[in-house]
């Protein structure tokens, strides 16, 4: 059966997703992938092992038997932690130690 192998940049190993047919377009492998690892709110990078090329185009083809590294991407719409919280404290005056909240915390 043709396959793709996938890692993810920060794993050792390497995981199989399994397809019909001599190729596997960008965004069939990016859905297969997201089911079978449970990613939500995210979009991958997806980058050839052999000629480092990211993939970028959704209907592109991967060949079968292509091993690939994937990177996860924060989705549009999910805004980092820090952002959120980044002027909800305000600098220390001088002479204190604490810092003072300008929102009711």
């Amino acid at each position: 059966m043709p396959c793709v192998h996938y890692k993810f940049f920060s794993k050792l190993t390497h995981d199989t997703v399994i397809f019909d047919g001599l190729h596997i377009t960008l965004g069939d492998l990016k859905r297969q992938i997201m089911r079978r690892e449970k990613l939500k709110r995210c979009d991958l990078s997806i980058t050839n092992d052999q000629t480092n090329e990211e993939y970028t185009d959704d209907a592109g083809i991967i060949p079968s038997y292509t091993m690939v590294t994937v990177r996860r991407i924060p989705g549009t719409g999910v805004k980092s932690t820090y952002d959120r919280h980044a002027n909800k404290w305000s600098e220390p005056s001088s002479g204190s130690s604490k810092a003072v909240c300008k929102q009711k915390c």
